[in-house]
């Protein structure tokens, strides 16, 4: 029966036994289950060749992708800057509000309400600032 399997045609379509598709041919050594390769050198060469392109290909997504965190890191700190900015904006609209509410001496309640508005992309700061009669 072994001698059946090493034997060239039938299910390998006329081609060596244990012959691959991809130019790999392998013989069993001895009575153990290692096997001995042998790679056509032409076939090893296309191989290498192929691996190169991807290697390339790989190299360009890489850098491409450097590229983008390059961008999003710069976008990150900009988007920051403005919230920083923002928050200062706020801040010292209260103070001059509570300063006018010191100066004024009124004794009336004065009621403010914040609320963060977006307006086509903008962030923008709405106050509402009320005197009970």
């Amino acid at each position: 029966m072994a001698a059946n399997s090493h034997r060239a045609g039938s299910s390998y379509g006329g081609a060596a036994p244990y012959r691959s598709r991809d130019g790999l041919s392998t013989r069993p050594v001895g009575g153990s289950e290692e096997i001995q390769l042998r790679i056509d050198p032409l076939d090893l060469e296309d191989e290498i060749t192929g691996l190169h392109r991807q290697v390339r290909r790989l190299k360009h997504v890489a850098e491409e992708i450097g590229t983008e965190v390059k961008y999003q890191k710069d976008f990150l700190e900009q988007l920051q800057m403005t919230m920083i900015k923002a928050q200062a904006g706020v801040k010292n609209n209260l103070r001059r509000l509570n300063k006018s509410i010191i100066q004024s001496g009124s004794n009336h309640i004065i009621h403010c309400t914040f609320g963060p508005r977006c307006s086509e992309g903008d962030l923008q700061s709405s106050f509402l600032v009320e005197r009970p009669h």
